[in-house]
């Protein structure tokens, strides 16, 4: 990933959860529940881009084992302070890039991708990755941001690309296709309401 993206996270770091909580945070209580009822029972849970670790609590009580990535240093110690608030045990962190996790391929029985994909630069490299790493008939969890999903959201998304690197913009259906396109078979989608709505998207490899 890009350095400049980077150091923007470096610095969102201690205010990403406020921000969440803010103008931006409707659907994710709602995106977390989905994606912990879709990961519960996998033994090995990969999750790139963890940042502070909204997704990794959910997660974490429902598998055996969660491996939490960010390239974001800060982000990822947000998310350890976070871990310890809780009393989870069963997380283990890691800064990785998304082109270059450094795993084995096929090592993981699940990959939770959350709000991320719109991010990267090489979308078709990204996925790659993310496949690799799966086991077959292994799970994809992506609830990503939607755009371009809602007139509003195409609004608020236009003022947010002044100050943040964003790399496309999806609506549910694209989200979808785009997942299909690199051999992926979407099993569910659902997409939730908010000023920008997230498309939970549930696929298997």
């Amino acid at each position: 990933m890009p350095e400049a993206n980077r150091e923007f996270w470096e610095r969102t770091a201690s205010r990403y959860d406020r921000v969440t909580k803010g103008l931006l945070g409707r659907p994710v209580p709602r995106m977390a529940e989905l994606t912990a009822d879709a990961v519960s029972g996998a033994g090995r849970v990969l999750e790139v881009a963890a940042g502070t670790g909204l997704l990794t609590e959910a997660i974490a009580p429902r598998v055996g084992q969660v491996v939490a990535t960010d390239y974001a240093e800060n982000m990822l110690k947000v998310l350890e302070d976070r871990l310890r608030r809780v009393g989870v045990s069963n997380v283990e962190t890691a800064r990785r890039d998304i082109y270059a996790l450094g795993y084995p391929a096929e090592s993981f029985d699940a990959v939770v991708a959350g709000n991320v994909l719109h991010l990267v630069p090489d979308l078709d490299g990204a996925l790659g990755a993310l496949r690799g790493v799966l086991r077959p008939g292994g799970k994809l969890v992506a609830p990503t941001f939607v755009h371009d999903e809602t007139l509003r959201a195409k609004v608020l998304s236009r003022l947010f690309g002044a100050f943040m690197v964003m790399h496309r913009r999806f609506t549910t259906a694209s989200l979808r296709r785009a997942l299909e396109q690199h051999g992926f078979r979407v099993v569910r989608t659902e997409t939730i309401p908010g000023p920008i709505p997230i498309a939970f998207v549930e696929a298997i490899a």
